[in-house]
């Protein structure tokens, strides 16, 4: 027997799939807006959705402010019974559509300037390998927040503090400290590694916080600078400028440092890697387009790195 919930067996409930669904994503994203967004409808249609749910079991779900939403008692039980229910059927849909053509929607994010190497093979390579499944890429550097912007996943480099989230690390990225030709050959700046914390930086910055330099033995230090950018294409302006040096993915300056436009300053070898993690959200199992999807991305970092070690570029 199922679970009476206001007097009404859940297996009633089947013919409001659309209220709890809806319902459900309303409280893992806060939002009729963001759930709206991560199920495809309208926030008006969610929010209605919801309401003849309500209407249903005769009971209020959520408590309505012009600023807030938040779940009554007879949400919360809603809630803790139905959400495993919807995780199943989930999973019974990801298991059948595993042995079949793989298709449907994704909306991921992207790490801004790093996301730009993985364009042309997912624009050249993903899609006509998989013509049933489309994509909604957002670039961006900062760390959206996958739930409430109704991410599928996202792709970030370094470390998340979001506990509301799974995260899983794809590949390991090498770093690199990079200098303008003309800053790296003044003698007055050769840089061993203990010089690098005097020496002016332009900084990777989010949310008013300087990322630290970090090395394979362990150590590290939050760099020197006048200058802090958000972006990686900004950074690497900067240090052509001549403004100081700059901590990046390597692969992301490959190029620069093949033409010589730019020069290592110490070798990778010595600065740890960063982590690249796949992010969705807690108790969501990932879909199969998106397994599918993330092992594409992970094979393909994997490979422009292989690549980018064997072009090779000296130290200075």
């Amino acid at each position: 027997m199922l679970p009476e919930i206001g007097g009404v067996a859940l297996q009633g409930l089947l013919n409001e799939t659309a209220g709890l669904l809806a319902f459900c994503r309303t409280v893992e994203t806060g939002s009729f807006t963001a759930a709206a967004l991560s199920i495809g409808t309208s926030p008006s249609s969610a929010s209605k959705a919801v309401s003849r749910l309500e209407a249903m079991l005769g009971a209020k779900l959520f408590r309505r402010t012009t600023r807030t939403l938040s779940l009554t008692q007879e949400g919360e039980a809603l809630f803790r019974r139905v959400r495993p229910i919807l995780t199943e059927i989930e999973q019974a849909g990801d298991a059948v559509q595993s042995n079949q053509n793989t298709s449907g929607h994704l909306r991921v994010s992207l790490p801004g300037e790093f996301g730009r190497q993985l364009l042309a093979p997912i624009f050249e390579k993903f899609m006509a390998v998989h013509p049933s499944i489309s994509l909604q890429l957002d670039m961006t550097d900062r760390h959206s927040d996958v739930v409430r912007d109704g991410y599928d996943a996202a792709y970030r480099v370094g470390y998340t503090d979001q506990n509301s989230l799974v995260s899983r690390t794809l590949t390991q990225l090498e770093m690199a400290v990079v200098a303008a030709p003309s800053f790296a050959a003044n003698p007055d700046k050769a840089a061993t590694t203990d010089a690098l914390r005097e020496l002016p930086f332009a900084r990777y910055s989010i949310g008013g916080r300087a990322y630290p330099v970090r090395f394979a033995d362990g150590t590290e230090f939050v760099p020197k600078g006048r200058l802090d950018l958000d972006t990686a294409v900004a950074i690497r302006q900067a240090v052509k400028s001549g403004i100081g040096l700059g901590y990046v993915i390597r692969l992301i300056v490959q190029e620069d440092l093949a033409r010589g436009s730019l020069v290592e300053v110490v070798p990778s070898t010595i600065l740890k890697p960063m982590p690249f993690q796949v992010l969705h959200a807690l108790g969501r199992m990932p879909t199969h387009r998106l397994q599918v999807f993330t092992e594409f991305i992970a094979e393909t970092v994997r490979r422009l790195q292989k690549s980018d070690r064997a072009n090779g570029s000296s130290f200075c």
